[in-house]
């Protein structure tokens, strides 16, 4: 891994786009082998039967979730562990007004996995977008599209004629719907923080943004890198069970006020890079917003904020592309 020193963060040392090696089977070689082929036929036609046909079908909220619940569950993701800010274990039951995302909220999730779309469905049934880091505009995917996301190449800007849009009027235009924001822009292996894309800053001020963190174990079924389709189905459905550790953070309130080149109601596009000093952009009280939310990701997945951005991503997966 030393010929990839460049793409380790340089204060703290972190590889976010390495793949995590999954632990050697050994003697249990064959029954990781017959978990695979009993699985995956159940999973292949749970999963067709929903994306090809029956999320066309007037199911209803619970019919999908329900669904979606099954295809968690065929690979064997049968334990959740939930925690939320400022709410003892144990008393997740009661009621908690305000602690978890609701209609009209702004998600902010970490972005390691095709599996975080998949559960963020199964429990919000939101609105999916896609952050790039030089604009404030999002772009609406479907489900597939995010699972897609996940395994897909890191992309700097939006494709030409690509219909985009704002958080401020997704939720206008939704307003009984939950919006997803994936603010890194691209999947890590989950060891760190990416520089955010300034998407989240056309949140309206008194909308609650939940910043939520999803690992998992074993962290073999991460893809930071992409195209990687055949070894993430083998992570998945090889393994006898996994967990998943949610973790939402205490609400944050975009409480900035845009500098003048912003106040256009279409949010203009944003041309500087966060990370590498051009934030003429982002003035002081926006940059914190942006930061306070980073730093609630990185205190729920005990990880580290790092310096490298999708365009070193990119550079990262043409050299690993190379050395394979």
């Amino acid at each position: 891994m030393e010929k990839y020193s460049q793409f380790r963060d340089r204060g703290s040392g972190i590889a976010p786009f390495f793949p995590i090696p999954s632990q050697p089977a050994g003697i249990y070689l064959p029954v990781h082998v017959f978990l695979f082929l009993f699985k995956l036929p159940l999973f292949f036609t749970i999963a067709t039967a929903y994306f090809v046909f029956l999320q066309w079908f007037p199911l209803g909220s619970l019919g999908k979730k329900a669904i979606l619940w099954m295809i968690l569950g065929a690979p064997g993701i049968w334990w959740i562990d939930l925690q939320i800010d400022g709410v003892k274990k144990g008393s997740l039951a009661k009621k908690h007004d305000g602690r978890v995302p609701e209609p009209g909220s702004v998600i902010a999730s970490s972005f390691t996995s095709p599996i975080d779309s998949l559960y963020l469905a199964a429990i919000f049934d939101p609105i999916f977008t896609v952050s790039y880091p030089h604009t404030r505009q999002v772009q609406v995917i479907s489900l597939f599209g995010a699972i897609l996301r996940a395994l897909s190449k890191p992309t700097e800007y939006p494709p030409k004629g690509g219909k985009m849009t704002d958080i401020k009027t997704l939720l206008a235009e939704h307003p009984t719907s939950i919006i997803v924001v994936f603010p890194e822009c691209t999947t890590t292996n989950g060891r760190g923080i990416l520089p955010f894309s300034p998407s989240l800053l056309t949140t309206p001020p008194g909308t609650k943004i939940f910043p939520i963190s999803l690992r998992y174990t074993p962290p073999d079924v991460t893809t930071p890198v992409p195209g990687r389709y055949l070894t993430f189905i083998w992570n998945l459905l090889s393994q006898s069970t996994h967990t998943i550790r949610v973790r939402i953070a205490e609400v944050v309130y975009n409480t900035s006020k845009p500098s003048d080149s912003n106040e256009d109601s279409t949010w203009a596009s944003s041309s500087r890079d966060l990370m590498n000093g051009d934030d003429q952009d982002v003035n002081e009280q926006e940059q914190r917003v942006i930061e306070k939310v980073g730093e609630a990701l990185a205190r729920l997945g005990r990880v580290k904020r790092v310096g490298l951005t999708v365009k070193d991503k990119a550079a990262f997966v043409k050299a690993w592309s190379k050395g394979r």
